[in-house]
């Protein structure tokens, strides 16, 4: 698997676990964190890989 491949699925798969955390934990309550905060924080990170798997397409690195 090309690093442009793996950096895409990576941000890809963080951004939906951003996206369901976000969505469906506003009522739960954990001590420390507010998931619906940590799953926008994940939104954004899986953004950015996948921004960066498509830099390194359209550069063509591997």
């Amino acid at each position: 698997m090309s690093k442009a491949k793996q950096y895409a699925t990576e941000g890809v798969i963080t951004f939906l676990i951003g996206l369901a955390l976000w969505r469906f934990t506003g009522d739960v309550d954990v001590p420390v964190v507010t998931l619906t905060k940590v799953g926008v924080v994940l939104m954004v990170v899986g953004g950015v890989l996948s921004a960066n798997g498509l830099w390194h397409a359209a550069r063509g690195r591997t």
